[in-house]
């Protein structure tokens, strides 16, 4: 057996147990809700929801992303004239993806569309996903600092957010780096066998970098983040018993927020409702209610987007799995190749 093949099965068998442990995880934490959920209430308190809320809370949660889509094409605006609605499409083409498929491959569908129909580098389109990465968290972070002013957020929480503090640093630092260093960034890279795969980004991100879009671009992270709080405080008001104010409806929204940076199950099932029971558990609602409030708000926020992603995907002519497999094979293609197909 040789060096390369012994390669490919450890980075096989690696690959199944993170799977393996991201299911388990995911899985466990839905268990736990659905153990804690009492079913007969929750029909009950369906039954009797304020439906003009409802309505509110899907139909802000749906078209939040059009702010995600116009932050895209400013991003990209320096190396093409993307327009908006395709940023939009390929957005929930995205979002269908992570709700069926595993570890967000949506990201990377909606990266290989966005090329595919703009005739741009695939290598350019993930540079600018990862430039957006870098904006979500920063305001995240600074979210964060605010949320812990307003109640007292649960350690673990906490420390995610750190963690993510830390990574959204080193990403400022590559993207810092590339538009001031490219070169030398560059040889430092490519030397690294981990790092390797970065150094294709950096004449992207240089690009990208050295135009006045990105400062746009991270103005306009801002409401695509605090909007989210929006559907979250509307399910508030439509459910008995869950009466949220827009500032806790913002902590609530934090909390998740960060739950969803750990590696999860499709659609966020499980650690979602964990995160959603942990933020309403600050507010002092009690583990039955929150349980039950979890699954119903997880719906709300997941059902439509499942329904208008599956409107892109079929606009789009192509079966899910077929983009699925097309964009990881042109992440495999030399970066000088990754043109739209």
């Amino acid at each position: 057996m040789n060096a390369a093949t012994v390669a490919g099965e450890k980075r096989s068998a690696r690959k199944t147990l993170f799977f393996i442990a991201t299911y388990a995880i995911s899985f466990g934490c839905l268990f736990w809700v659905l153990a804690h959920t009492d079913y007969e209430q929750m029909a009950h308190d369906i039954a009797r929801m304020h439906w003009g809320w409802v309505s509110f809370a899907m139909t802000t949660d749906v078209l939040v992303y059009f702010f995600h889509g116009w932050r895209w094409s400013l991003l990209l605006s320096p190396l093409a004239p993307v327009p908006f609605w395709r940023s939009v499409r390929a957005i929930y083409v995205g979002l269908f993806a992570n709700e069926i498929l595993p570890f967000r491959a949506g990201e990377v569908i909606r990266c290989y569309l966005q090329a595919r129909w703009n005739v741009l580098p695939f290598s350019v389109t993930l540079s600018s996903a990862l430039i957006e990465r870098i904006f979500d968290g920063v305001w995240l972070v600074i979210c964060l600092a605010v949320a812990l002013r307003i109640a007292r957020v649960p350690n673990a929480y906490v420390n995610v957010g750190t963690t993510l503090a830390v990574a959204v640093l080193a990403g400022s630092v590559l993207v810092g780096a590339a538009m001031f260093w490219k070169e030398s960034t560059y040889a430092a890279l490519s030397r690294n066998r981990y790092l390797r795969h970065l150094a294709v980004l950096l004449e992207d991100l240089h690009i990208i970098g050295h135009s006045r879009f990105l400062y746009f671009s991270a103005i306009a992270s801002a409401p695509y983040l605090l909007l989210q709080v929006l559907p979250i405080w509307a399910m508030g008001k439509a459910y008995g018993g869950v009466e949220l104010s827009l500032g806790e409806a913002f902590v609530i929204m934090v909390i998740v927020r960060i739950a969803a940076i750990v590696p999860q199950a499709p659609g966020n099932l499980g650690l979602f409702n964990a995160a959603a029971i942990a933020g309403l558990g600050v507010f002092g609602i009690d583990k039955v209610t929150a349980s039950n409030f979890s699954l119903v708000l997880w719906a709300v926020i997941t059902l439509p987007l499942l329904v208008v992603g599956s409107i892109a995907v079929a606009i789009t002519g192509a079966r899910i799995g077929e983009l699925h497999y097309e964009a990881r094979a042109s992440m495999k293609r030399p970066a000088g190749s990754q043109r739209g197909a």
